[in-house]
């Protein structure tokens, strides 16, 4: 009766639904206004299991807080004092909420509107009804295209917009309160500049060799993994500020052809010259030519995992080979150590499985992160 009584205090529109008291329904107040809400306890009334219904706009605006509330119901020992809890983060909730909503101030829209204006509407690709997010293209001298977005608040200019760009790097604005969007699209295309190089390395790359992975590249992006051979690849990672130095390269394949490989690019290595692009160097450091996207498909290295007989499982594919030149069987890595962990034959050591291939009995290990 006593907890009754101090929720009975503290919610006075929230009422219990059975005599067990495991159900309760009504409102929460905040803020002066009344948001309905259902809870429903287990019998052992034990909060973690609580379950709480709320309608929509409430749980609009609790969105960005569940991880909270889940926490507080884990931790709260009883109904009135998760309520309380629920009351503060709903308070906090809806003054966020507000501040959000606030009319943004006439300067804003016309200072906007004059900077648009004298960058040119021909550079906008995006802007959205409340004139807080604008997309603007360019052209690199390449003629590449990129885009910048900007996401402003009502203190515009005299505050900086966030700007997400596609860049390998991270973009960062100069800004003083005298700035104007003018000023960030010029650093925008500086930067652009800046990074020619690299997208000019893995432009060639993407253009006449066989990249396995990623299967679609985003101009971010600073690894390739490139088809060699019938199931033989590389993975290169580019340096972003120096695309024409070494990059990290590692070998995908069986032992008996990338054993070779690997000695290649070590003996060679003193030969890699910055003044020749990256895919030539890497010709010739592995004395090697790319299969040609003129003469073969991607489909003659991209082979189906031996196990799950699919190319790509979660966004991986295959990248583990067995040995055996007479087999060359590829796999996933987490299908290949999932079947050795069935095997009665197989052992294990730490994270790491030995066991027979599925194909041709070959011994092979396979570690669980690989």
């Amino acid at each position: 009766m006593a907890g009754s009584a101090a929720l009975l205090r503290y919610c006075p529109l929230l009422l219990p639904q059975n005599r067990e008291g495991t159900a309760y329904e009504g409102f929460v107040t905040a803020q002066g206004r009344d948001f309905h809400i259902r809870i429903l306890l287990p019998m052992d009334f034990q909060l973690k299991n609580a379950r709480i219904e709320c309608s929509w706009h409430l749980k609009k605006i609790l969105h960005g807080y569940r991880h909270i509330l889940k926490q507080r119901l884990h931790s709260c020992p009883d109904l009135v004092s998760f309520m309380v809890e629920l009351k503060t983060v709903l308070e906090i909730a809806l003054k966020n909420t507000q501040d959000l909503h606030l009319p943004w101030p006439p300067e804003y829209y016309s200072c906007l509107v004059r900077d648009l204006e004298i960058l040119g509407w021909n550079k906008v690709a995006y802007v959205d009804t409340g004139l807080a997010t604008i997309k603007l293209k360019a052209e690199d001298s390449c003629g590449r295209q990129h885009l910048i977005t900007l996401k402003l608040n009502a203190k515009y200019p005299t505050e900086p917009p966030d700007c997400l760009v596609d860049f390998p790097v991270q973009f960062a604005i100069s800004w003083m309160p005298q700035n104007s969007l003018i000023d960030t699209y010029n650093q925008f295309l500086v930067a652009l500049e800046s990074l020619k190089e690299f997208w000019d390395a893995m432009d060639e790359i993407d253009g006449k060799t066989w990249v396995l992975e990623p299967e679609n590249p985003t101009r971010s992006a600073t690894k390739r993994r490139i088809a060699i051979g019938n199931n033989v690849s590389v993975n290169i990672e580019v340096d972003p500020w120096h695309p024409n130095m070494f990059p990290e390269c590692y070998f995908l394949g069986a032992d008996h052809v990338v054993n070779p490989l690997r000695i290649k690019l070590n003996s060679n290595m003193h030969l890699w010259d910055p003044e020749v692009s990256l895919l030539q160097n890497l010709k010739d450091l592995l004395e090697i030519d790319f299969p040609s996207r003129a003469v073969l498909e991607k489909s003659d290295f991209a082979k189906d995992c031996g196990i799950c007989y699919a190319y790509r499982l979660n966004g991986t594919t295959p990248d583990q080979v067995c040995d055996d030149p007479r087999c060359g069987q590829p796999f996933h890595q987490a299908c290949l150590f999932e079947w050795l962990q069935g095997l009665p034959s197989s052992r294990q050591s730490f994270n790491v499985i030995f066991g027979e291939c599925p194909y041709c009995n070959k011994v092979r290990k396979a570690s669980e992160n690989e």
